[in-house]
């Protein structure tokens, strides 16, 4: 079978093609001209350069294919421009799903998010039915991914759009090139610059296990049907103990309550604006966040894909083994 990946250079992306090339599917990827290919190289894959901000170049890419696995996003807390997120989480999506459509693309799998998820105060885990409006998003990222589900929902209800949508977690492990977010905290953890917390969580899981879990969506999914791939629900305290663990170190004891970080997030944006620098550290919006545990239960998928993830601390040690290889932590 022939199927087009977006997003294939990046994490989770990457992890979705190998799992495919595996699986003995035929793959096409879109690129950018100014994508980073270390994570394609050695792949028997074919490569189709365009963007998703250019619904002209998504027609070609498109052609010929059975499947579509739509991974590609826009992953910032931060931006100095909050309408390119837009334009490529949502326009983006919307350009390609018309593409997709056009073409006969007999099947699809959206990569969305649990932060569209609705999140429950008590910090016990949300699912695919939690309430949740576009009112609850926190900062653009959220907002925009919301945005591009519910084009998603729109073209599955009114245009016969062939998708399944997945809503993974928090991905962790090897490849995390950029590094994401989420990557960036257990890097620098490891180099021992991450010296307190704030009480927050996360559902962590496998990177690998989230690619094979677009697979189980695409061969048993329902269309137009939410499946959150996830895995462990941990607190950052808990993250952190891990790497130190690893690390062989001590752990963070020290926990901040939120306020305080406040000033830091603030002047962490403030120079990376006039800096013209990389994204900061701290974000406002990163700690809005935090005020909320983000667990989840990614029941459905267990029972109605055969989803299965292996422990957070799994994740999280190959993510560590990664980038000490590539020289980035002792």
């Amino acid at each position: 079978m022939s199927v087009l990946v977006t997003g294939a250079s990046g994490f989770l992306g990457s992890a979705v093609v190998r799992t495919l090339l595996a699986s003995g599917e035929q793959v096409r990827v879109l690129t950018r001209a100014n994508s980073d290919p270390a994570n394609l190289a050695g792949l028997d894959v074919e490569i189709c350069q365009g963007d998703l901000r250019d619904a002209a170049s998504l027609t070609g890419a498109c052609r010929g294919m059975q499947g579509l696995y739509h991974v590609a996003a826009d992953y910032r807390l931060w931006v100095r421009d909050p309408n390119e997120l837009y334009q490529s989480n949502v326009e983006g999506t919307r350009h390609l799903m018309r593409a997709a459509l056009d073409a006969g693309i007999e099947r699809i799998v959206y990569t969305s998010s649990v932060a569209t998820l609705g999140i429950k105060g008590d910090g016990t885990p949300g699912n695919e039915d939690t309430p949740v409006a576009l009112a609850d998003m926190i900062g653009h990222y959220k907002r925009s991914k919301f945005l591009a589900e519910r084009v998603v929902d729109e073209l599955v209800r009114e245009a016969g759009l062939p998708a399944v949508i997945v809503n993974p977690s928090t991905p962790i492990g090897p490849r995390d090139i950029k590094p994401t977010p989420t990557g960036r905290i257990v890097r620098d953890a490891a180099c021992g610059r991450i010296p307190a917390f704030v009480d927050t969580g996360l559902n962590v899981a496998h990177v690998d296990d989230v690619a094979a879990g677009h697979l189980l969506a695409y061969a048993h999914g329902q269309i137009g049907r939410r499946y959150i791939l996830g895995g462990d629900d941990l607190s950052l305290r808990e993250i952190l103990g891990i790497v130190a663990e690893w690390c062989e170190r001590a752990p963070p004891r020290v926990r901040l309550p939120r306020h305080a970080v406040y000033p830091v997030a603030w002047l962490s944006q403030w120079w990376a604006r006039v800096s013209n620098g990389p994204e900061p550290q701290a974000t406002i919006d990163g700690l809005r966040m935090a005020a909320k545990k983000m667990y989840f239960d990614c029941a459905r998928a267990r029972t109605e894909l055969g989803y299965q993830s292996r422990p957070a601390a799994t994740a999280i040690t190959d993510a560590l083994l990664w980038f000490r290889a590539q020289g980035t932590i002792r």
